[in-house]
């Protein structure tokens, strides 16, 4: 039997959600035996709950008659049983359900996570990306647990009732049914419809929510110290719209909910304007007209969430769209940080090149630039002007507008803004080489000049380091990861001279014999470089 494509080569963008859940499965071991085994748990539990309430009809008419307990006990043991396992069935039927969902959303967010990370979408709107990977991404879960197996069941459910039903009394059964179609399928489907539009908003405010709610945050003191209250009005705003998306959903809901129970209540007054005639006539057994009248609303009672349900659809249908925009996302050029491959004479090239962030027009176009093996160029130029597209373009983090580019070796980036996590020194330079010995760690710690404990915390966004010891971290992860070429991004921006000039010492140190790419505004920077290439 061949093996499944695996979950890299597999196409889900462009999809329904149920068809992208379909997608999903394949991957996850005894996907059909999960859902099939999940299905016929909520069906049994609904079973339980229905037969439940229609045997204790049936006890509780019979025990007035006051008959010999041994007339009982068979009928006990059934109210028992149904008791008993309606808990287990329902306890087995959420571990089931739950493993399935689970293990798909995991698949689903590391396909998620693995895209974002070579996407236009990398780096923007980052609260609202996190709702994606997250709350959104959880929407698979949703359509297994809340959407698909509820009305499955539900609709089995409804067959075997109304049929029990029929035997007792046809017109009751037919009621039923009838009173099941208006309950089960036409109320959600209109509840859908009205309230689409709400569902569907909530999801995206919510990321827009985060977001603002994000960059509050990071700006709290500046805008505390302007007093700038706009930002925060308009974070309430997106609030307020979410909330009565909430509002409108609810009071659909609600209305659903009430005709549900008109539908309950419609289904027990034929049972009762049927059942009654019919004992008095000795049609029907008078035992039988507790369940007769109670059946419809055990049965009525399982059909109740199936309101939310379809309201679930929607707003599962709303994030895993989300979520597909990420996986369809146009790529970062290869996606990958460091471009070529291990070569014997490294260089970097630009020849005749038009340089630009995807969906945009051209930053510079018949960039000439080259950099050859143990020369320092220095990349020049007013803020804004292209230095930094020019490095992503060298990465291969984006894709050239026309021209080539060539790069003979590994490419190792110090970013001005590299980011620090909330983790020991080791843990952020092992980000250059996770598969790094600690005698390699070490030997990183030395050459970059980070003389501390490599298990110091360093706090959010290395708010424990000083500017010097940040970018010394940085230094490190370059140096852990031995590339051949250098990139450096404004490497002395906001140091003090003694500070800038001990970091530059160690680069020039740690790269001698590499091609160096240097962005830079620092005239001591541009002093020790061979050559100038000036943007300007």
């Amino acid at each position: 039997m061949s093996r499944p494509t695996s979950l890299a080569d597999r196409d889900v963008t462009g999809q329904s959600p149920f068809a992208l859940a379909r997608a999903l499965m394949p991957e996850v071991p005894r996907s059909r035996t999960l859902f099939a085994s999940s299905l016929l748990l909520q069906f049994l539990t609904s079973l339980a709950a229905v037969t439940l309430m229609g045997a204790s009809a049936w006890l509780l008419s019979r025990a007035a008659e006051r008959p010999p307990v041994l007339y009982l006990m068979v009928i006990i043991v059934i109210v028992r049983a149904c008791g008993l396992f309606r808990a287990v069935f329902r306890y087995a039927e959420r571990i089931t359900s739950h493993t399935l969902a689970l293990r798909m959303q995991s698949l689903l967010r590391i396909r998620t996570y693995t895209r974002l990370a070579a996407t236009t979408l990398l780096g923007r709107r980052r609260g609202d990306l996190l709702v994606r990977i997250v709350k959104d991404v959880e929407a698979i879960q949703d359509l297994i647990v809340r959407v698909a197996l509820p009305f499955a069941s539900a609709g089995l459910i409804t067959f075997v009732a109304s049929i029990a039903m029929t035997i007792l009394s046809p017109i009751a059964g037919i009621a039923l049914f009838g009173s099941a179609i208006i309950a089960g399928v036409v109320v959600p489907r209109l509840a859908k419809r009205a309230s689409a539009r709400a569902d569907a908003e909530t999801v995206p405010a919510r990321g827009e929510l985060a977001d603002r709610v994000r960059e509050i945050n990071r700006a709290a003191f500046d805008l505390a110290a302007y007093g700038d209250a706009e930002r925060s009005a308009a974070m309430l705003a997106v609030d307020e719209r979410l909330r009565n998306a909430e509002e409108r959903a609810a009071v659909v809901r609600g209305v659903a909910a009430g005709v549900q129970v008109l539908a309950a209540g419609f289904a027990v007054l034929v049972a009762l304007a049927v059942g009654v005639p019919a004992v008095a006539n000795g049609d029907l057994n008078r035992v039988a007209l507790g369940t007769l009248v109670l059946v419809p609303l055990a049965l009525h009672e399982v059909l109740s969430t199936l309101t939310q349900a379809a309201q679930t659809h929607t707003r599962a249908t709303a994030g895993l769209a989300r979520v597909t925009q990420v996986l369809e996302a146009p790529p970062l050029g290869r996606g990958d940080r460091a471009a070529g491959t291990v070569a014997p004479v490294p260089s970097i090239e630009l020849t005749e090149a038009s340089v630009g962030w995807p969906g945009s027009d051209p930053v510079l176009t018949g960039v000439d630039l080259h950099v050859g093996a143990g020369e320092r160029v220095a990349l020049v130029g007013p803020s804004g002007v292209g230095k930094t597209t020019i490095a992503a373009t060298l990465m291969g983090l984006i894709p050239p507008v026309a021209g080539e580019v060539r790069v003979a070796g590994t490419i190792g980036y110090l970013a001005q803004d590299a980011h620090i996590f909330n983790t020991s020194v080791a843990e952020n330079v092992k980000i250059g080489n996770k598969d790094a010995t600690e005698d390699d760690l070490q030997d990183a710690l030395r050459r970059s000049g980070l003389h501390m404990n490599p298990n110091r915390i360093v706090g959010e966004e290395g708010a424990m380091l000083s500017g010097g010891e940040a970018r010394r971290v940085a230094l490190a992860r370059v140096l852990l990861g031995h590339h051949q070429c250098w990139i450096l991004d404004e490497p002395t921006e906001h140091l003090d001279a003694e500070t800038a000039d001990g970091l530059m010492a160690d680069i020039w140190a740690a790269s001698a014999g590499d091609p160096v790419l240097v962005i830079t505004h620092d005239p001591r920077v541009i002093e020790r470089c061979d050559r100038v290439v000036d943007l300007g």
